[in-house]
């Protein structure tokens, strides 16, 4: 007799899926015994659902398929919230098994009951219960096509007592239907001059690139070349846009670059191409004529006001733009914006090299030896906060490697998560997660499921005793800072521990070295980098609220004690 579960997994594995990330449990023990019976979809166990959410995040956005993660009922798939949000928000595709309580029950205050139903639809396209046999398997076929469709989030709620029910006869499911193939859009003729017609009659255009910029780099090169544009980039087109570039000119935004942040504010058009970058106050803050292209209508003139707005593919809507444009004879605004961005990144590069008799370790030194030493088709995932920010400063895209971090979500805790759905889907490829003690120990139970699935891993732990970026936000606030400080063990011998190579780095002579014994290491390994917890990363705009907040800091400081606090801050960075 084929049940539920089986038309279930038959369904899944005619979508393309390879795995399923998750913890077991009662309600979910129909489908993943079917599963298991199948043979077809491997089950990745992980100690926490928040992690099962993360991983199938990595998975969908290396591969841009659909992936899967899974939770039992109540507690359990509640779990997965956090980690479906960062999903939804990063725009890949991922269907969500949300096992419920037994039918009969539901709506009774039974054990472990809540209403996924309702509290999942914040964070997905398409949030369902299968209350019924006979709600399947079209629901789940809905559930596939709009997370591929939409590129988001599905979720199937199915209570555990229904998997198990004979299944209704159904056609074999097959990935034609199930899987829609993207359409190409292109913007029609009249707006697409209309663009030619602002581009054409400015002089200084500054170009805006975000993650909607992926596929499209030789139309970016065609399109900086006849424009003779400074290219800026979100943190999200990092991977897309910054290799092989001459066009580059650096991020923009809190952890950017200057050169970034002046090049935008110091154009009169600024055409921004598949980005949705949040942060108004680094947008034109001079007269300045925007247009915006984005495959999404309503990111429009959402973020800043806008003089024209096109929908379309990012790169189909260049290749029919530059046949329109006039090619621009006037270099200086490009050269002055790429001058300022070579001594920007001269400066941080600086910041990177160990100074002689110095025992402190600076992060950016960590940061740029990764890079250095990483394989060219490395994929780098970073937590939030300070790691995020040298990740965006130092690890060098070229084509190959690739950058995922809960860079819209913004969620403590996903490097690691998202370091094991990228080494499950690529498990040749070499995996570095780029984490912050905060982040590491917030889901650090996982770190066993490294050993116990032989994924491996480079967990580099930035081991700065705090929460460095919260430490920098209530300074620059005026705040002193409180409750950002950690008693952190020594995390290399906890790796040996768990039969996990640990490797602690204390001195800045030996950071290279480690790195590169981590690297080469066959297997897991945790590098214990403990770094100078008094770095700044300053960013590219200081305001006068900025400059007030650290002000109020010093002097609140010194009238609570701690002046050897400012003078730590003083002598690590007002003479780097």
């Amino acid at each position: 007799m084929k049940t539920v579960a089986d038309q279930f997994a038959e369904t899944l594995a005619a979508a393309g899926v390879k795995r399923i990330y998750g913890i077991v449990g009662d309600s979910l023990n129909g489908i993943t015994d079917s599963i298991r019976r199948q043979g077809k979809i491997e089950w990745v166990h992980v100690r926490h659902e928040e992690v099962a959410a993360f991983a199938a995040s990595a998975e969908a956005h290396l591969t841009g398929s659909l992936a899967v993660c899974a939770g039992s009922c109540g507690p359990g798939n509640l779990h997965l919230i956090n980690g479906l949000f960062d999903c939804q928000r990063s725009r890949v595709p991922v269907l969500a098994i949300a096992a419920h309580i037994p039918s009969a029950e539901i709506g009774s205050g039974y054990f472990q009951e809540t209403h996924p139903e309702t509290l999942f639809k914040e964070c997905s396209h398409y949030c369902e219960l299968v209350s019924s046999p006979n709600r399947m398997p079209r629901g789940l076929e809905i559930a596939i096509r709009e997370a591929v469709g939409k590129r988001g989030v599905s979720v199937i709620v199915i209570p555990g007592d229904v998997a198990l029910q004979p299944a209704i006869d159904a056609p074999p499911p097959a990935a034609l239907d199930l899987l829609p193939v993207t359409p190409v859009v292109v913007p029609p003729s009249a707006s697409l001059q209309a663009l030619a017609d602002l581009l054409n009659g400015a002089s200084r255009v500054t170009l805006l690139c975000g993650s909607g910029c992926a596929g499209a780099h030789d139309q970016l090169l065609a399109l900086g070349e006849k424009l003779k544009s400074p290219m800026v980039y979100a943190l999200k087109g990092k991977e897309h846009v910054e290799w092989d570039n001459p066009y580059n000119v650096g991020i923009t935004g809190l952890i950017g670059f200057t050169s970034g942040y002046y090049a935008i504010n110091d154009c009169d058009a600024l055409l921004m191409l598949g980005t949705d970058f949040p942060y108004r106050q680094f947008y034109p803050q001079r007269t300045a004529q925007i247009a915006q292209v984005d495959i999404r209508p309503e990111q429009l003139g959402r973020r800043v006001p806008i003089n024209l707005g096109l929908v379309g593919d990012v790169g189909a809507t260049l290749d029919a733009l530059l046949p329109m444009l006039e090619e621009k004879q006037d270099r200086e605004h490009l050269d002055r914006a790429v001058e300022h961005y070579r001594k920007a990144r001269r400066d941080l590069d600086d910041l990177a090299i160990a100074k002689p008799g110095s025992k402190l370790i600076h992060p950016q030194q960590v940061a740029k030896a990764l890079s250095d030493l990483a394989a060219e088709d490395a994929v780098f995932t970073c937590d939030v906060g300070l790691p995020t920010v040298w990740a965006a400063r130092y690890f060098a895209m070229n084509g190959k490697r690739r950058l995922i971090g809960s860079f819209w979500h913004g969620s403590m805790a996903n490097a690691m998560a998202h370091a094991i759905g990228a080494q499950a889907t690529l498990p040749k490829r070499q995996v570095i997660s780029l984490s912050g003690d905060g982040g590491f120990t917030m889901l650090m139970g996982d770190f066993l499921s490294l050993a116990q699935l032989d994924l491996p891993v480079k967990v580099v732990v930035f081991n700065n005793g705090a929460l460095g970026f919260i430490e920098l936000e209530q300074r620059a606030t005026g705040f002193l800072d409180f409750g950002t400080s950690f008693k952190n063990p020594n995390f290399a011998t906890m790796a040996e521990a768990v039969g996990i190579r640990g490797i602690r780095i204390e001195d800045p002579a030996d950071v290279e070295p480690g790195i590169a014994a981590a690297l080469a290491h066959d297997g897991p390994v945790l590098i214990d980098a403990v770094v100078n917890r008094e770095e700044l990363s300053m960013p590219p705009k200081i305001t006068l609220e900025m400059a007030k907040g650290f002000s109020l800091f010093m002097v609140k400081a010194v009238m609570n004690g701690r002046a050897n606090e400012v003078l730590d801050i003083a002598v690590t960075n007002l003479w780097r």
